[in-house]
């Protein structure tokens, strides 16, 4: 709790506390059993602006020291956290690779980033 920041909160309730905060007591329960992997399904979802980016810091913190498998629709998150990213499009992978060779696929920018179609 006190490397995510939530020791001021940790006396309280959890049914007491904003949904922000709701979601960084799940990741603090998941890192507290040290874990090499860490799979994470929208972490971001339902989340403030504010507390999307107080996440994705936190997130970036553990960087380099754990392995992470991120389920994200926020695509300004994933950009920023992702080193590989696969993009789905109805089930099927059309398109692994670095953020910014995604960000530069027609096919991607096709799909979810608007461009093209």
């Amino acid at each position: 709790m006190d490397s995510l920041g939530l020791h001021l909160i940790a006396d309280q309730r959890i049914s007491e506390i904003g949904h922000g905060q709701q979601r960084q007591v799940e990741l603090a329960m998941g890192l507290a059993l040290q874990p090499q992997l860490l799979l994470l399904d929208e972490p971001m979802a339902g989340m403030s602006s504010s507390e999307t980016q107080h996440m994705a810091q936190q997130l970036e913190r553990l960087r380099g020291r754990i392995t992470l498998l991120l389920v994200e629709h926020d695509m300004d998150v994933v950009f920023r956290l992702a080193d590989r990213i696969s993009v789905l499009v109805k089930g099927q992978v059309i398109c692994t690779d670095t953020p910014d060779a995604v960000r530069q696929n027609p096919t991607v920018q096709a799909a979810y980033l608007g461009d093209g179609g």
